[in-house]
């Protein structure tokens, strides 16, 4: 039999949830749809038991769900280098990982998966070799995207179909392991997952004056600080409901990933933030909105424009209007109070809407299956 290929995934946590949730999925999928030999090797394992609770943070190697799970320390013990190896999202290899690639026989491939951008600059730069300055090494950039000629965003083969038959049932089901009521008839349900710099309070007091009743739920520990300044009591407890006029306020256990896809499609709207959720927020067919994680010089502010852009391009003027108004707002850049109701009266074309999206990025192929074909390249 011939052996399986195997692959390095290298992760440093600096987005939180974001960085260890994307490469999580996409050590999975490799394992899972395309039958591949992964380590992932990741410098907090903390963050990422968080959405993965069969994680033991106390073991330097661990097997779960046919991905072994490293801890990568500053000091790194030498080990054999994988075939490919991925470095995410600019992380440093370490020293003795690159002269272990450099002595080998037959070159790895060694890809930098870069953050998803919108920005047209990276469809010139996406599959681009870096030579290394010193040793026999050849270095290739790979950029997630929206466009043809990107690496396309990660997507299971099962997520699309477990998403369209979650129905009504199903939705109940899953409300009652969060301990909450079954749906009622025009209500509109939001989840929130933010960054603690986002105008909450100014989403919140949009809310409190709308004219239907709007729950909202948000994960125990992302903004509770901010949920109890707005209620004026502390800061709140999973479990705890909390209420202003209309408004319901529902604190959520934090959910590992597969639950965390299903508050998604059971909402109506949903609040995201970074890469990994604001993915997973598209493919739920829902409307969102995107909390960019924020950069030195404003530089977030390009990627934001550069999305939105895209994003409503085939858009009619009003609700291209709509949206870009509350997403900057969101992001720093205006006030939500005028901009949530005009938002929220498009609900039906957004959700529309958000249909056409899904299916102008399908054609782009999944972002694991287009690493595995560049992996495989003869010229590499």
């Amino acid at each position: 039999m011939l052996k399986k290929p195997r692959w390095d995934i290298f992760c440093t946590i600096i987005d939180n949830f974001g960085d260890a949730g994307f490469c999580w999925r996409l050590a999975r999928q490799l394992v899972n749809e395309h039958g591949l030999e992964v380590r992932l090797w990741v410098d907090d394992l903390s963050i990422l038991s968080q959405i993965e609770p069969a994680i033991n943070v106390d073991e330097d190697r661990q097997s779960l769900r046919a991905v072994e799970v490293c801890c990568w320390r500053k000091s790194f013990v030498s080990t054999q280098p994988a075939d490919v190896v991925i470095e995410t999202f600019a992380c440093t290899l370490p020293d003795n990982y690159i002269l272990a690639m450099a002595d080998l026989p037959q070159q790895p491939v060694w890809i930098n998966l870069e953050y998803l951008s919108a920005e047209n600059w990276t469809l010139d730069c996406h599959c681009l070799p870096s030579f290394h300055p010193h040793l026999s090494l050849t270095k290739y950039f790979f950029f997630p995207g929206f466009v043809e000629g990107t690496g396309g965003l990660l997507l299971e083969k099962s997520l699309l179909p477990a998403r369209v038959s979650f129905n009504n049932i199903s939705q109940d089901i899953f409300f009652q392991e969060l301990g909450l009521q079954s749906r009622r008839d025009g209500e509109l349900y939001i989840s929130l997952f933010c960054y603690d710099d986002a105008p909450i309070e100014e989403l919140l007091s949009a809310c409190v004056i709308s004219d239907v009743p709007i729950r909202v739920l948000v994960p125990q520990h992302s903004v509770n600080n901010a949920i109890g300044m707005f209620f004026g009591v502390g800061s709140p407890a999973a479990g705890q409901v909390l209420q202003s006029a209309k408004l319901k306020v529902c604190i959520i256990p934090f959910l590992e990933q597969d639950k965390y896809d299903q508050l998604l499609w059971a909402c109506d709207i949903n609040f995201v933030r970074g890469e990994d959720s604001f993915v997973r927020a598209q493919w739920a067919e829902r409307v969102f909105i995107w909390n960019i994680y924020p950069q030195a010089e404003q530089s977030h502010r390009l990627k934001l424009e550069a999305f939105l852009e895209l994003y409503t391009e085939r858009m009619p003027p009003e609700m291209s209007v709509a949206v870009c108004s509350l997403w900057n707002a969101w992001n720093g850049n205006g006030q939500m109070i005028n901009a949530w109701p005009i938002f929220a009266a498009q609900m039906t074309e957004l959700t529309e809407y958000s249909n056409k999206w899904i299916r102008q990025l399908l054609p782009i192929g999944d972002l694991t299956s287009n690493l595995v074909r560049f992996s495989r390249k003869d010229q590499i």
